[in-house]
């Protein structure tokens, strides 16, 4: 028979009076990983402004989502998200109420 099933306290190593509940460490916002689907938001969403791409501006509006989604630092993610946000909803204004491009049927 295994000995690891006795459930005495009195044979049991650990001592609660020691036990400290687990705190993450503080991480500085310097030394975050970088977000990179709001890097790529901000990518997509320029190409969609200057390029009229419009899956590149639907895109945007995915990876600004995602980067919402997974926010660590909420004052500098917040501004980097509602710069590529106002770069995706520019290209897709532009791109679906503004005038045709030269060259193309409209």
């Amino acid at each position: 028979m295994s000995s690891h099933n006795n459930s005495s306290p009195a044979s049991d190593p650990r001592q609660s009076s020691t036990a400290k509940p687990y705190k993450p460490p503080i991480i500085p916002p310097q030394d975050l990983p970088v977000d990179y689907s709001g890097f790529i938001a901000i990518v997509f969403g320029i190409a969609g402004v200057m390029f009229r791409y419009k899956i590149s501006s639907w895109l945007a509006l995915i990876f600004c989502a995602q980067s919402l989604a997974n926010m660590r630092n909420v004052e500098n993610d917040l501004k980097q998200i509602s710069m590529a946000m106002m770069f995706a909803i520019m290209g897709l204004v532009t791109n679906y109420v503004g005038p045709a491009r030269p060259g193309t049927k409209a």
